[in-house]
């Protein structure tokens, strides 16, 4: 059985910064690319950045220059450095894993931690 956990989420002025963590768990033998997603309400989920485990990444354009992710692949987790945030951050954001589990490759994801970006 795997896990994602995330961690990190909350209340922050505009303008402020949160640091996500998510870390994966459990029945894994390998870890390939992670990434972060995020559903505002009434909105439909969405990618906010991806990194493969080589580390090569890519954004959204709504956050680029803002936002940093990054990997400790001996730990299997998947960090979100969020900078200069706005109210149309806010969010639920979500971890995502695909990985090798002694069953099969598959992609997991993490229950979801909120964020919300308000004065």
């Amino acid at each position: 059985q795997v896990q994602l956990v995330e961690s990190g989420g909350g209340l922050v002025q505009p303008g402020g910064s949160l640091r996500l963590s998510c870390a994966a768990s459990g029945d894994i033998f390998r870890v390939y690319a992670m990434a972060w997603y995020r559903q505002a309400p009434g909105k439909q989920r969405e990618l906010v950045a991806h990194i493969t485990n080589g580390g090569t990444t890519n954004y959204a354009d709504s956050v680029k220059g803002r936002f940093t992710i990054s990997r400790e692949n001996a730990k299997n987790t998947v960090y979100l450095q969020m900078n200069s945030l706005k109210p149309e951050d806010t969010a639920v954001y979500y971890c995502n894993a695909a990985l090798l589990s002694s069953a099969s490759i598959d992609n997991y994801w993490g229950q979801g931690t909120q964020v919300t970006v308000s004065s």
